[in-house]
Formats: structure tokens, C-alpha cells, sequence
């Protein structure tokens, strides 16, 4: 703890920063809340999408072999032109969400083209896309958990230090002016009395 001034002035200047940690710490505990329920709603949406990409994966892979077929080539068409998201503010924070992929267009003859070509293709595209969207719910919780470490920090702060310090500060000082206010009356009686004591001496002469 820094030095204290022992004045009214730092008095009141330790009681309105008091007020206002104890009206900011709230806010902060409801904020450190919130990010808690997101991350684990986050979380659990995470496991769902991710349980869905891998049963695709299997899919594709059950019939990958089809892929060698040297009369086609897929790739062209599962190339991805860009991935959309939306913003979402959650307790103070920008998170992405996802929102869908887009491709290139699969532009193919379906008279000469094998017959598995179109259900291998929206295939693929689903498997890219729940990638993708597995990344950027991976990419919102971290997001997320960032900011609960640096909201977790600041409750710290306020609970265990600028709330008790500033607590401390205030009872200090406020026995340091009683204990000067105590001091300043005594002194007061005594100048009294001797003031007496010089009065009644002169009368008695």
C-alpha cells in the first residue's frame, strides 16, 4: 500500500473510489457470468458440430475411392469462394458466428458425368463447411475465454484489492482525525483552564 495522506480531503476521495468499485464489481461478476454460460453453450454446440463433421468424414470416406476416377475431377467444384459469418455482442464481445460457405459454381455435363458426381460434391461441401464452422466456434471460444481471463482478473482486483485497500485507507484515516480531534479538545480544555486559572489569579490581586 502506497503512503497515505492523513487528510478529509484523501478521506473523501477513498470513499468515492470505494462507491465506485463496489458499483463496478456487479457488473463485473454479471459480465464474468454471462461468459461462463457462453463459453459452456458454446461449448456444447462445439461437440455437436464436431460429432456431425466427423459422421460426414466417414461418409466421404466410405465411397472416397470414387475420387480416383480419372474421367473427373471434383476439385473445381468444392472450392470454396468465401466463408460467411455475422457479428454477435455477447457480454461486450464481437463473436463471430457462423452463417454458411460459399463455392464456385459445379458446372458439369449430367449426361456424361458419373452418377456419383452430384451426390459427391454436395458431400464434400457439406464436410467443408461444417469444417469450417467447427473453426470458427473454436475461434468464439477462445474469444470467449480470453475475455472471462481478463474480466476474472479484474473481479480479483476489486474483490481482493482495491475494495480492502481502499476499506483499510478509510479506517486509518478516520482514526487518525478522531485521534486529532480528540488531541484538539484536549488541548482546547487546557487552554480553557489555564485561561480560568490567569483570571481568577488577576482577581484575587
Amino acid at each position: 500500500m502506497a503512503k497515505i495522506k492523513l487528510t478529509k480531503g484523501e478521506l473523501k476521495r477513498q470513499r468515492d473510489a470505494l462507491k465506485q468499485y463496489e458499483r463496478y464489481l456487479p457488473t463485473l461478476q454479471l459480465k464474468k457470468q454471462h461468459l461462463q454460460l457462453e463459453i459452456l453453450h458454446q461449448t456444447v454446440l462445439l461437440e455437436g458440430k464436431t460429432g456431425e463433421r466427423d459422421k460426414k468424414r466417414k461418409e466421404v470416406e466410405d465411397w472416397a475411392g470414387l475420387l480416383s476416377d480419372k474421367r473427373i475431377d471434383v476439385r473445381p467444384w468444392i472450392t470454396l469462394r468465401q466463408v460467411i459469418t455475422v457479428p454477435k455482442n455477447i457480454a461486450g464481445v464481437d463473436l463471430p458466428l457462423f452463417n454458411r460457405v460459399e463455392f464456385n459454381p459445379a458446372e458439369y455435363d449430367l449426361f456424361t458425368a458419373p452418377l456419383w458426381v452430384d451426390a459427391g460434391v454436395l458431400a464434400l461441401r457439406e464436410l467443408i463447411s461444417l469444417c469450417k464452422e467447427v473453426g470458427i466456434i473454436e475461434e468464439g471460444i477462445s474469444i470467449l475465454k480470453q475475455e472471462l481471463r481478463v474480466t476474472t482478473q479484474r473481479v480479483n482486483l476489486f474483490e481482493k484489492v482495491k475494495i480492502p485497500e481502499a476499506k483499510e485507507v478509510i479506517r486509518l484515516i478516520k482514526i487518525y482525525i478522531g485521534d486529532q480531534m480528540a488531541n484538539a479538545v484536549g488541548r482546547s480544555k487546557i487552554a480553557k483552564r489555564k485561561i480560568e486559572e490567569f483570571i481568577l489569579q488577576e482577581v484575587a490581586v
